[in-house]
């Protein structure tokens, strides 16, 4: 069976009788054989093929940066926020680049076709003769391997962890490439992973370090480059005009601004009061309390200068939760984190803090069918009974459902059943203060850098200090903040991870007890967990969507039930706000992505209207 499913028939050879196939080679690849775009689609049906380019779209990041280099783990690098790709997709081109209206399909960007051994062993590309980089030069075979290589090598963490398993990319000729597996791997993602690898130049690295951070652009070919910086502040990319890649089916209708410019706020409210100014044109709102509060009554809402909406978004919303550092006590007992998720009041939190906007994040893998719900089926207990020894007993009796209260505030109940936790774990209380057995109390930071989520916390703190845990919060640089998080030295952290559309190698990145102990890899709880190790495998090699349906719900439940994470919250939409100066396409926005970088264009006639309504 082949690994990665092509959209067409493996030609046959008949040798003494048996049948042997031959490699496929086609123009898209899905994980499960899916596309739904034929070999002639003219554009992806979620643009507008004669949208017109031009005009400047402003957005904002709260962030800062102080790195160009996107591809290291040393510095905050400067990206594009918002549609997925950020300053990957739209400065580096990709052998292949998705299609957001489907879950796992790309299609040929530089290269023209795919071939994927019928073995799964190696994938090769053909590339576009006329693909260019930004300097006109031609982008060849020799950039594509140079790229595998100096990202295995020099690049960020991630990408070891992604290419292990990819053992050489060989140059076949200017225009051919080919990129072998290793034996034995389980190669059902590697096509998909190589396939959206961001191509550098090679010749550009001639006379300059790739592994540096840098305030001087990468040579890239994407359809925009970098136009000019003030750093930490602001960035500015321009459309290349006449790009390669232009009228392509998979560009058509696609990157229509001239101009997209980022500017960089480190305090949300001052941000948000700037966008009302007019100081830029789009956001998205993450603040439920912005959203609820703080928009009907500014003049530029009440006159319809801005806009505002709501998408449906059929992505899987991602994993926000408060990590636990499982590498620090007390949080390597299982019964202490459990005590932890008991007491955070979601149910309060949500109707006080976040106008009952949010519900309950309860799954790895929440707005999909791959949450697991009910009780293990059996072919989920296939899976987790060669484990059950080293598993929560709860796993094979009971359907995992997050803390609830009933949004009073009174956690009376959730207090005892926490305390109980702890005085399992060897936690006592003596004179207000939860302490060990040497008398030390135990102590917990939050860290974060941002001053605004210090709102959601403090409740949650008070609920700690009431079991006698001395809980704090530390506020620091963005940029502090992330060598810390990358060295894994805190005791609670906030993150949010984007899952695949299609779970697989990432999974190890995540979850994987190797990337527990490498710096600047996602293991942020540090999970070291031989179940959750194999039960990743099981993703990866899964051959049907039925298959990954059951490992993932198997992987789900193993990880909530061992507590690594406190789930918080999410909400399957995107709440948007522009000034109105923009057109969209009519088509029905696509199911993966928000899309407005990759389909919205400036509207002339709109914004003359819309300056002179403001009397401009």
């Amino acid at each position: 069976m082949r690994v990665f499913f092509l959209t067409c028939l493996a030609a046959s050879l008949l040798i003494g009788g048996a049948s042997i196939a031959e490699p496929v080679t086609n123009y898209g690849l899905s994980v499960f054989g899916d596309l739904k775009y034929g070999p002639d689609f003219t554009h992806f049906d979620y643009v507008n093929p004669d949208a017109p380019k031009g005009g400047i779209i402003k957005l904002r990041d709260t962030d800062s940066f102080d790195t160009v280099n996107p591809f290291l783990l040393k510095g905050n690098a400067a990206v594009i926020n918002g549609d997925k790709g950020g300053d990957l997709y739209f400065n580096f081109t990709q052998l292949m680049t998705p299609s957001y209206d489907e879950p796992d399909a790309v299609y040929g960007l530089l290269a023209e076709t795919v071939t994927v051994a019928e073995s799964g062993q190696w994938v090769e590309f053909k590339l576009r003769p006329q693909a260019r980089f930004h300097d006109n030069t031609p982008i060849t075979a020799e950039d594509v391997a140079f790229t595998f290589n100096i990202l295995k090598k020099e690049g960020h963490p991630r990408y070891r962890m992604l290419y292990r398993d990819i053992i050489a990319a060989k140059v076949l000729d200017p225009l051919n490439i080919r990129f072998t597996f290793r034996d034995g791997a389980l190669t059902r993602d590697l096509p998909y992973q190589v396939a959206t690898m961001p191509i550098l130049s090679k010749a550009s690295f001639d006379n300059r370090e790739f592994a540096v951070t840098t305030m001087e652009p990468l040579l890239g070919s994407g359809p925009y480059k970098i136009a000019k910086m003030n750093p930490g502040r602001s960035i500015t990319y321009e459309r290349v005009k006449n790009h390669w890649a232009e009228n392509l089916p998979v560009h058509k209708g696609r990157f229509n601004f001239d101009t997209i410019q980022v500017d960089y706020y480190r305090d949300r409210d001052i941000a948000l009061e700037a966008f009302f100014a007019g100081e830029y044109d789009f956001r998205e709102e993450f603040t439920s309390r912005s959203w609820a509060t703080e928009y009907e009554n500014k003049p530029a809402v009440k006159a319809e200068f801005i806009k505002r909406d709501i998408f449906a978004d059929a992505s899987l919303t991602g994993l926000q939760a408060f990590f636990m550092n499982t590498r620090r006590e007390p949080f390597q007992d299982i019964r202490v984190r459990k005590a932890f998720n008991l007491l955070f009041d979601f149910e309060w939190t949500n109707q006080n803090l976040f106008y009952g906007l949010y519900e309950r994040l309860g799954s790895v893998f929440e707005n999909s069918d791959m949450k697991a719900t009910g009780l293990p089926s059996p072919s989920e207990l296939a899976l987790l009974t060669p484990w059950e020894e080293e598993l929560p007993a709860e796993i094979f009796t009971t359907e995992f459902k997050p803390a609830e209260t009933d949004g009073s505030g009174n956690i009376r109940k959730q207090i005892h059943a926490a305390l109980a936790l702890f005085t399992e774990a060897g936690w006592t209380v003596e004179n207000k203060k939860l302490v060990n057995a040497d008398g030390h109390q135990m102590q917990v930071e939050f860290l974060l850098y941002e001053q605004s989520f210090t709102r959601v916390i403090n409740p949650f703190i008070l609920n700690l200090e009431r079991v006698g845990i001395e809980a704090s919060v530390r506020v620091i640089d963005s940029a502090s903040w992330q060598n810390r998080i990358r060295s894994f030295d805190f005791d609670i952290v906030v993150r949010r991870f984007p899952q695949s559309q299609i779970p697989g190698v990432e999974q190890r990145d995540w979850w994987g007890s190797a990337a527990a102990d490498t710096d600047g890899g996602l293991n942020i709880a540090g999970v070291k967990n031989p179940a959750v190790n194999a039960l990743i495998e099981k993703i990866i090699e899964a051959k049907t969507r039925g298959d990954l349906t059951t490992a993932a719900r198997a992987l789900d439940r193993v990880l909530m039930w061992n507590y690594y994470m406190i789930p918080q919250w999410y909400k399957n939409s995107h709440f948007i706000a522009y000034w109105d100066k923009f057109g969209r396409p009519n088509a029905k926005k696509p199911g993966f992505d928000r899309a407005v970088l990759h389909s919205w264009w400036y509207d002339q006639a709109k914004a003359d209207s819309l300056a002179s309504r403001r009397g401009q």
